[in-house]
């Protein structure tokens, strides 16, 4: 007799593959913030190559910082920066520009014209006096900011992911290509002290050649998504996304020392993601008579996502994504190659043949590393130890950006990187759901074949210009 229970679990059945489809569906063809073109279409360049893009020196970097809750740090950081003037500050809560304001008053700098409107960053764009937007928003406001800056003159430096969609990671390569500016990631971890040195190591041929690399995004932000952040703006994507939301932290590195966009490219992705779990859980248990528990079994993001990447050059990576388990804080790091492999979490390690059945001695691994230190901690670690940010990467990051700027200089990263390492929010969640592989597009429309990795900085030039 076919009863009650059974009919049930046969139409959520149903109901369940439909829902699947549907998701597919809109993953495959999400809303642009700024274009509407088909998702898969690459569209013609519309200016040239801006691989190792050099533009005029900017002596004195005059900088408009928008959204002042983690670009308040970089008002701080930029603040203590030789070279630089922040203009102007936007943002729509009072505290934070009172406290942007002051940073700039102990740090001997001369107040910023505030801006504090909703559409007031179009004004700060359009001023006349700025050569850089920095720009910390919510991650809805990356791409139509960036876009704006660009069409007025502007530089840009935008926060991780740089864009959601693959539209809108091709509306930043197509503009900036087609203004010829720098359109800059602020991918902190790729200036982390012990990615620099392995990045290093990878270009002296220490680790031989590199064959395969793993990061990830591993932080138990339970507590955040429900009780902190703009909008709950993570919260907000768990309810409708699955995949990869927040890639670039574990990629970015691993992706330079790799050189992709620069000798190789990222290829095809396969992904998956376990049940949503840690959010219901969590919901269930610390949000009693709260109404966002009514929303608790509607979370879509998986609580861990695996994501393996191939590459034109047949090498690997894996990126994982984890926010909702009660795990320490990782992002992994690991580079092999063929002479050896270093790892960092949960502890720095580094393996070299002919003894690389077991990881280096803790004396000869702490000489490996000091040997090995890249010239950017070399030179600027101490101070950046000092100001802080992440322990003293953001500033790396953001000294070496103004360097750049002020000397003519490519950036560390280009839009390229911005564009390839972001796509992979909306590419996991797709192989996600429709259990396939799923191309990566080439953003550079072929150039990375002829352009060599980025190298290790030559002190006489940090020295010396």
């Amino acid at each position: 007799m076919f009863n009650r229970r059974q009919f049930l679990k046969t139409s959520l059945a149903g109901g369940a593959t439909a829902l699947i489809g549907n998701d597919l569906k809109a993953a495959s063809s999400r809303t642009s913030y700024v274009s509407g073109r088909p998702e898969d279409e690459i569209p013609r360049r519309k200016g040239k190559s801006v691989l190792g893009l050099r533009c005029n020196r900017i002596p004195t970097v005059r900088i408009g910082v928008v959204g002042l809750g983690r670009g308040g740090g970089a008002v701080e950081r930029l603040a203590q920066i030789a070279g630089t003037e922040i203009v102007a500050l936007c943002d729509l809560i009072p505290e934070r520009m009172t406290g942007s304001q002051a940073s700039l008053k102990k740090n001997g700098r001369k107040e910023a014209v505030a801006y504090s409107k909703t559409d007031d960053w179009k004004k700060m764009c359009e001023r006349n006096d700025i050569d850089l937007i920095y720009n910390a928003t919510p991650w809805e406001l990356h791409v139509p900011i960036a876009l704006y800056a660009m069409d007025h003159g502007k530089h840009v430096a935008i926060e991780v992911p740089a864009a959601l969609t693959l539209n809108d990671c091709w509306a930043l390569v197509d503009k900036a290509e087609e203004k010829q500016l720098h359109c800059m990631m602020l991918e902190n971890c790729c200036y982390d002290f012990f990615e620099l040195a392995t990045l290093n190591m990878a270009r002296q041929g220490v680790l031989g050649e590199i064959i395969h690399a793993e990061g990830a995004y591993i932080h138990d932000l339970r507590k955040s998504k429900f009780d902190g952040y703009y909008n709950h703006w993570r919260l907000e994507f768990s309810k409708h996304h699955t995949g990869n939301p927040y890639p670039t932290h574990g990629l970015g590195p691993i992706a330079q020392i790799m050189g992709i966009n620069q000798g190789d490219r990222m290829d095809y992705l396969s992904s998956v993601s376990t049940n949503q779990f840690g959010l219901s859980l969590y919901a269930k248990n610390n949000l009693k008579e709260d109404e966002r528990i009514t929303l608790s079994e509607r979370y879509k993001l998986g609580d861990m996502n695996t994501t393996i990447i191939h590459t034109a050059k047949g090498k690997s990576l894996m990126i994982q994504h984890d926010t909702t388990s009660p795990r320490p804080y990782s992002r992994i790091h690991l580079v092999q190659g063929t002479k050896g492999m270093a790892v960092k979490y949960p502890d720095e390690k580094i393996a070299i043949q002919p003894d690389s059945h077991d990881f280096m001695k803790e004396g000869q691994q702490k000489e490996l590393l000091a040997k090995y230190e890249h010239p950017l901690s070399k030179y600027i670690g101490e101070q950046a130890r000092k100001v802080g940010g992440h322990g003293g990467m953001d500033f790396i990051m953001d000294w070496r950006l103004i360097y750049c700027l002020q000397n003519g200089y490519p950036l560390d990263q280009s839009v390229y990187d911005a564009a390839s390492w972001s796509c992979i929010v909306e590419l996991s969640e797709r192989s996600v759901l429709s259990k396939r592989t799923v191309s990566i597009p080439d953003f550079t429309r072929g150039a990375w074949e002829d352009y060599k990795p980025w190298p290790v900085i030559d002190m006489k030039e940090i020295l010396y210009g």
